[in-house]
């Protein structure tokens, strides 16, 4: 029996376009006045650390800017950089530069689980801040009443099933008990070694029968194991 899900963002929850064509320019086109702006605050000067620990170089702050924005271009899963776009994109949702792309069949069966007593949880490359602040901010309204936690990279690559099993131990149920949902099918194979059941969405692809796991094309098309 399924008793919580666990579930990606991009392209599972919400639009790849929203995160890569909204998102990831905002903070490209703001990272290096916010830097420089902010680089003596605790929480951003940390980061800023890391960088420099992670290339293994004293960065002055015009070469920490220059790797902010080559790892940007290069679509890296880089923890600091993470941390810094959730900073970015904090400002842009306030202010009202845009709002969260979550698709309506999503939204629905969502607040169908949620309403039926299955524990919801995100597991994002996106930091937790900036993943809080899309369901925040979503195109429905405020929809983090509908999550029970978050997960990043700090707690494992998406892609190990070490993080799926770490998952299933602080949510305290074991693996069997949560279903993942992703687009991604290293993710998915990683999820299914840890003991979850699965669920590939293929929303802008084609339903691979060979793809080794259960597919649907949106959230109304998502069967639960005990459904069957």
């Amino acid at each position: 029996m399924i008793r919580a899900i666990l579930t990606d963002i991009e392209g599972t929850t919400s639009s790849l376009h929203f995160v890569h064509d909204v998102l990831f320019p905002y903070a490209r086109e703001h990272m290096a006045e916010f830097v420089r702006s902010n680089a003596e605050d605790p929480q951003v000067a940390l980061q800023l650390d890391d960088v420099r620990l992670r290339v293994g170089a004293d960065l002055d702050l015009d070469g920490v800017i220059a790797q902010l924005v080559a790892w940007i271009d290069a679509d890296e899963k880089i923890t600091p950089l993470k941390a810094l776009q959730g900073m970015l994109w904090e400002a842009g949702y306030k202010n009202g530069d845009f709002t969260g792309h979550v698709y309506p069949d999503a939204v629905r069966l969502l607040e169908r689980w949620s309403g039926s007593g299955i524990r919801l949880y995100v597991f994002s490359s996106g930091s937790v801040q900036a993943q809080q602040l899309l369901f925040a901010h979503s195109d429905a309204g405020d929809l983090t009443p509908l999550f029970s936690g978050y997960y990043d990279t700090l707690i494992g690559n998406k892609r190990n099933p070490a993080a799926y099993t770490a998952i299933a131990h602080d949510i305290g149920l074991p693996p069997q008990d949560i279903l993942f949902l992703s687009d991604i099918r290293t993710e998915l194979d990683a999820a299914r070694t840890a003991g979850m059941h699965t669920t590939c969405l293929v929303r802008d692809a084609t339903p691979d029968p060979a793809a080794g796991h259960p597919q649907a094309v949106d959230f109304d098309a998502i069967v639960l194991p005990d459904d069957d």
